[in-house]
């Protein structure tokens, strides 16, 4: 029988990390589609899907990278709690 609590917090990380998908698409959608399409039309031109998949890969590496530091300051904020709690 798995304990009621984990199983709250693990539903609580399911639904920020689809809430994190969400704004990363929303916020290259909206950043990358504004700058690399000028002009919409029925379709995409080659330089403008060159741009966007461009766009959306430097878009997210800087998304990860950003992510990977907030959650490590996170991380030694709660250890440094931790230790600061067992004296």
């Amino acid at each position: 029988m798995s304990d009621p609590k984990q199983a709250i917090m693990d539903q609580v990380r399911q639904q920020a990390a689809l809430s994190n998908a969400r704004a990363l698409i929303e916020k290259v959608n909206e950043h990358c589609f504004e700058r690399c399409v000028p002009k919409p039309g029925s379709s995409l031109s080659s330089a403008e899907t060159t741009c966007y998949t461009y766009c959306m890969e430097k878009y997210m590496a800087s998304w990860n990278t950003v992510s990977r530091q907030y959650l490590g300051h996170v991380q030694q904020g709660v250890q440094g709690q931790a230790a600061f709690g067992a004296f």
